[in-house]
């Protein structure tokens, strides 16, 4: 039995889960959070999500999913023609490289109370919106990213768009996914999925749950 291990509340998580349950994938849960105890279960950088194998641990959510596409071809997420499976992997690319990357960085103030430099919000900006211009090239919302079927590179736009929407609108008073033309009504359509809808409620409860850990303020 493969055993996912990380926590909902992580996008790239999420984007490995919705990929397990999409191929049928029977796997198990084990919550873990960055750092010692990620490093100490075998994690090389002490990252989430890593996949528990028969052979050993598999790190990178982008590697887990290559992964899962050999060991369970049926139903496949990638596309058969090569020129259109290479262009769903450059979907994700532009996704998780030009999009997600970049926003990371305003991660502490949009999520966690801190503050981001001026500085740092002027450079993810130019950043973002250059990756936002070419995700509106490449994706084709027919109705999915990269065309008529369900792929991978939905799996990581449903972890990673909404990401954008939050903190473009928090910390630039612009929802940048309004830039892209079909991304909001795509959005919506992954929604209705069953399996997306499964992953997003379990992702609510976690936060709901972190929420009631965490100690009261002073």
């Amino acid at each position: 039995m493969l055993r996912l291990c990380g926590f909902p509340i992580s996008n790239y998580y999420n984007k490995v889960k919705l990929a397990l349950l999409e191929k049928d994938v029977p796997f198990e849960e084990k919550r873990c959070m960055t750092g010692a105890a990620a490093l100490a279960a075998g994690s090389p950088m002490g990252k989430v999500p890593f996949l528990e194998t028969p052979d050993g641990i598999l790190c990178e959510s982008q590697a887990i999913v290559e992964y899962l596409e050999e060991i369970r071809p049926r139903p496949p997420l990638y596309p058969r023609d090569p020129y259109a499976r290479a262009k769903c992997r450059e979907l994700i690319h532009l996704i998780e490289l030009y999009l997600e990357l970049p926003a990371r960085r305003l991660y502490p103030e949009v999520y966690f109370g801190g503050r981001v430099a001026e500085e740092t919000k002027a450079d993810v900006r130019a950043q973002l919106e250059k990756g936002v211009r070419a995700l509106g090239q490449a994706a084709r919302f027919a109705p999915y990213a990269a065309g008529a079927e369900f792929t991978y590179a939905d799996c990581s736009a449903y972890a990673t768009l909404p990401l954008l929407s939050q903190c473009t609108k928090k910390i630039y008073g612009e929802d940048f996914l309004g830039r892209i033309p079909g991304a909001e009504a795509y959005l919506e359509l992954l929604r209705t999925r069953p399996h997306v809808q499964k992953v997003n409620a379990d992702r609510k409860a976690d936060v709901a749950r972190s929420m009631a850990e965490r100690p009261p303020s002073a």
